[in-house]
């Protein structure tokens, strides 16, 4: 199985609000949200039976008719949903996932494979991110849960899969496997996969018919243009070699963090005044992550150690 690590140059800068949060989707079931990075997560996998427009999504049972859609679907791990669904919630076809329609709650959205990446880079490394990203101990993952502390508090279940190339549910306990929104190809797309037998998370192609759970990210760029949100901050030279000069303009009282690849902090500072010179001399040549946090924000850029 592929495994990546993401090199941190796609990141873009964008702002996200620093406080938790109860949110609702089209049925009114509350989630518990978790911060990872710069990114956040629903904690649970999602349960909504219906798009956002209030249009149902349809329960599927049969195999045969599930193995023949073109177009969004649900069913339950056995098309159990008395057992399964409080727990693991639907699983749902790459259609419904992707459905214009949205799914997720009202500013929510089905993350991309390179955010994943992302949240496994922050987390030190897709080796040993899902170990992290797990829910700790046996109660629902099957022996040995390797690796996991649930560190990251993403809460990761198995809830399976329904594979409609052998017409049947299978890997409950063993496997928890998410949808991304990346197609690989026009029958494939991209999901995201952990193991209880290994620390790691990997990222495989598969048939857009496959059913598998889904987590939702926030779209950051509802966050954009609030009250919370930090003013223009001035950052260059950028790549540089040595030093680079960071105007907080209206965002004084921050705090900078450095991470390199591996999410693990290089260099850390307070901006206080006008302008503050952050010295990266010392590191290796390469692509950083810089973080400036205020009291309700964080915003995040790429910096370029030349």
């Amino acid at each position: 199985m592929k495994r990546t690590l993401l090199i941190l140059a796609g990141l873009a800068f964008f702002t996200i609000r620093n406080q938790s949060q109860t949110v609702a989707d089209a049925d009114g079931n509350l989630y518990d949200t978790v911060v990872i990075g710069t990114q956040v997560w629903l904690k649970e996998n999602l349960r909504t039976t219906h798009y956002n427009n209030g249009d149902p999504i349809p329960n599927v049972t049969a195999s045969g008719a599930w193995a023949g859609l073109t177009s969004g679907a649900r069913c339950y791990y056995d098309n159990d949903s008395v057992s399964n669904d409080s727990v693991y919630g639907p699983l749902y076809n790459w259609y419904a996932a992707t459905d214009t329609r949205n799914l997720c709650p009202s500013g929510w959205r089905i993350s991309s494979n390179a955010e994943w990446t992302a949240a496994e880079t922050f987390l030190g490394g897709n080796t040993v991110a899902g170990g992290q990203m797990k829910e700790a101990g046996t109660l629902h993952w099957l022996n040995p849960n390797t690796g996991a502390t649930n560190s990251s508090g993403f809460t990761g279940l198995p809830g399976g899969m329904r594979d409609p190339l052998n017409n049947n549910f299978r890997t409950i306990g063993e496997n928890g496997l998410w949808w991304t929104s990346t197609a690989y190809n026009g029958s494939m797309a991209w999901s995201t996969y952990m193991w209880n037998q290994f620390a790691g998370v990997d990222h495989n192609p598969g048939s857009k018919k496959y059913g598998f759970s889904i987590r939702c990210m926030k779209d950051v760029a509802t966050g954009l243009g609030n009250n919370d949100s930090p003013g223009k901050i001035r950052i260059y030279p950028n790549p540089s070699a040595g030093k680079i000069t960071i105007e907080p303009g209206s965002c004084k009282d921050s705090h900078l963090l450095v991470y390199n690849i591996f999410g693990k902090i290089v260099v850390q500072k307070e901006l206080t005044g006008n302008s503050n010179l952050l010295d990266i001399s010392d590191l290796p040549r390469g692509v950083y992550l810089l973080a400036i946090t205020g009291e309700r924000w964080t915003m995040q850029q790429k910096i370029i150690k030349e």
